[in-house]
């Protein structure tokens, strides 16, 4: 079931990695790969309070 926190955590992940192409080829390359490595590591952050939340559900 996706909840609209995921729905918050997956628009983040798209919005960074639209800007991240924008800034790649208009030719800002090191902002673009700056902002690239922002997509994993809120993805990382999405699944980590996922699982916290799953986790303090089954105690």
């Amino acid at each position: 079931m996706i909840k609209q926190s995921d729905i918050f955590i997956l628009l983040a992940v798209a919005i960074s990695f639209a800007v991240s192409g924008y800034l790649w080829f208009s030719g800002q390359r090191e902002e673009g790969l700056f902002t690239a490595l922002w997509v994993p590591s809120i993805l990382c952050f999405g699944i980590y309070f996922k699982l916290i939340v799953l986790g303090a559900s089954k105690s």
